[in-house]
């Protein structure tokens, strides 16, 4: 296993890289990207210790993740050696901002990072849902000292995804063990077709203390067992939709560990007023990243402002 630096945030999942196509003419741009990272990238701007645990190759692609994981202060450990390539993701940009993507991608796992005395492990998407590689990062969240909080984002992309039940079973499992669960409303309506209303309930009842469900420009909601709080959305103009979903989840770990506390999240005690706080940290950390392209979070500096002129 790989030796992991200490730190209180360990990320773990894939990291690629954005092929931009706004349809514009401009030609395609290329950003680091993928869900997980942008979380590890996220807490770090936002000052939170953090050791990402990825693959990606040794060619160009992979020294742009590097320098760009570097910005933020992210300790890299590599879990397969010398990938042969750097992951791709093609994303076209819609009228509205919203991305279509078409991925490039292996996920292996070869070598599991070691945990040592981080208190938040964070995975999701393609890492957490794909095979061979989601087999590792699931024994490994099942196997962690109950006093870590876990928590867990299926960003759910179908193609790269075991089938709809199969995938459904592997959320549940993760939420089992997960404190914290965020996932957007389109999420919530491919695993319950025709029931994404019952998404929180049924992850709560798996095990989960807190679920996040995000609706876009419509705001999301936090669930826990005893309460239900709406959170507004930032009013922003939008450029593009890339990495607001993991700005939202690292906004939401990070007002976690800086406001309320693990033990709270764990415990399943958060107040309402603890709700409200740490949902409009999270909404304001995604609208201040559709405010300009690419997956770039705020830094902590920029939240505590747009925060306090909110």
């Amino acid at each position: 296993m790989s030796e992991s630096p200490r730190s209180p945030a360990l990320v773990i999942g894939e990291a690629l890289i954005d092929i931009v196509d706004r349809g514009d003419g401009s030609g395609p741009l290329r950003h680091v990207g993928g869900s997980p990272l942008n979380v590890a990238f996220g807490l770090g701007r936002l000052g939170i210790p953090t050791v990402f645990a990825t693959e990606y190759g040794d060619d160009a692609d992979g020294a742009a993740i590097t320098a760009h994981l570097a910005g933020a202060g992210v300790a890299v450990v590599r879990t397969a050696g010398g990938a042969r390539r750097t992951a791709t993701a093609r994303a076209r940009i819609q009228a509205d901002g919203s991305a279509v993507y078409d991925f490039d991608i292996d996920w292996t796992l070869r070598h599991p990072p070691t945990v040592g005395d981080a208190s938040v492990v964070h995975v999701g998407s393609i890492g957490a849902l794909r095979a061979p590689g989601a087999e590792g990062v699931l024994a490994l969240v099942e196997s962690l000292d109950e006093g870590v909080l876990v928590t867990f984002d299926p960003n759910v992309r179908p193609a790269l995804m075991p089938p709809q039940a199969e995938s459904r079973a592997l959320v549940e499992r993760y939420a089992a063990r997960a404190a914290v669960v965020k996932l957007s409303d389109e999420d919530a309506e491919w695993l319950y077709p025709g029931e994404a209303g019952t998404a929180a309930r049924r992850l709560l009842a798996a095990g989960a203390r807190l679920v996040a469900v995000t609706h876009g420009a419509a705001g999301s909601e936090l669930h826990t067992a005893t309460h239900r709080v709406g959170v507004p959305v930032r009013a922003t103009n939008a450029v593009d939709t890339i990495g607001a979903g993991d700005s939202y989840m690292s906004g939401l770990i990070a007002a976690i560990v800086e406001r309320v506390g693990i033990d709270a999240a764990l415990s399943g005690t958060l107040t309402v007023q603890q709700l409200a706080e740490i949902g409009r940290i999270a909404s304001s950390s995604s609208s201040l990243t559709v405010a300009r392209a690419g997956a770039m979070p705020p830094t902590a500096v920029e939240l505590a402002s747009a925060l306090t002129a909110a």
